[in-house]
């Protein structure tokens, strides 16, 4: 896109933009279907972690785990979970902790590690044993932790345009305290969150579909719990910024999916880089086919034209995709 036709798409995107206000667990916002709820310790805090589960007409003996992404949760996977479950998955779709409906801790150390400890234990506990592990943005950075742990219960990894394809930091992208990040945080609403996504997401096209995923995270901000929901925000900012997979993907030993859009330019940090290296990080045209390469046997899936979230931009385009890709383990 012309850079006038996107500045004047961005100004558009900072327009007053209307938001509700939702509870610091997200109630009031409706998911697609019944949310349920794992209780576990960790930490020394008693959390609580909400999850979707979707049971198929004709099950087909496999599950699909699908992990959202920072700026998402579990409800925008709710086109893909009715896709899995009528091609016979059993589908759970999660809600990390600290984000969406569940638990808002204070004083939590967040890691991938943990989070994927976590995610283990909610399936172990609903009898879960191995599992397709499906993973957009954090997500993908989380399923790919997740791999590495518990290589044993993943039947197929997919990565779905995820974070991490590059070390930002070690690119010369500067560090930003937690502090700092919490601070940006405070600012943040529906007219930022459109804004951003606009820029890094859809390549300057915006749809109003679009729209209820940024009243999503932005009620979230704009409620009681708004303190709590920016600090888990800063603190997970902080851990996808200093905790890339990346360079550990050639560990990687469980059937994996690589699927990106080739519009992406999403990279955290990189309005902290100098310009001249920010025009050179989130490229994902260029970091889907290199780290493909670094995974063995890993299968590359490029959507042209699309940008960071394609099950959302091409929910049809997308779905056809992965039940291919699925189908062909």
């Amino acid at each position: 896109m012309r850079l006038p036709l996107l500045a004047a798409a961005l100004l558009s995107a900072t327009a007053a933009v209307a938001a509700p206000s939702y509870g610091p667990e997200l109630e009031g916002f409706d998911y697609p279907y019944p949310v349920k709820r794992h209780a576990f310790a960790s930490q020394g805090q008693d959390l609580s972690m909400a999850y979707m589960e979707v049971t198929p007409e004709r099950p087909n003996g496999r599950t699909a785990v699908l992990l959202h992404g920072k700026n998402f949760c579990a409800a925008t996977w709710g086109d893909t979970a009715a896709v899995l479950a009528r091609a016979g998955y059993r589908v759970l779709a999660l809600d990390q902790i600290g984000f969406c409906k569940s638990t808002k801790p204070t004083g939590y150390q967040f890691s991938f590690d943990q989070l994927a400890t976590n995610t283990h234990g909610l399936l172990a506990a609903l009898g879960v044993k191995e599992a397709t592990v499906i993973g957009h943005s954090m997500g993908g950075m989380l399923a790919a932790r997740y791999a590495l742990m518990f290589p044993g219960a993943v039947e197929q990894l997919v990565m779905v345009d995820p974070l991490g394809l590059e070390d930002w930091q070690q690119k010369g992208v500067p560090y930003q305290t937690i502090d700092a990040a919490y601070a940006a945080e405070r600012k943040t609403d529906a007219a930022s969150i459109k804004a951003y996504q606009l820029k890094f997401y859809y390549d300057g096209q915006w749809k109003p579909a679009y729209d209820r995923w940024v009243e999503m995270q932005a009620g979230l901000y704009a409620g009681p719990g708004a303190e709590r929901v920016a600090w888990n925000q800063a603190q997970t900012s902080d851990m996808v910024f200093t905790q890339p997979v990346v360079h550990e993907f050639d560990r990687l030993r469980v059937p994996t999916v690589l699927m990106v859009g080739t519009k992406d330019r999403t990279a955290p940090g990189a309005n902290r880089a100098a310009p001249a290296l920010a025009e050179t990080l989130g490229r994902y045209d260029r970091l889907g086919p290199e780290v493909a390469a670094r995974i063995k046997g890993a299968r590359l899936v490029t959507f042209e034209g699309l940008g960071h979230a394609p099950q959302v931009e091409a929910p049809d385009r997308f779905h056809a995709a992965l039940l291919r890709e699925l189908s062909a383990r």
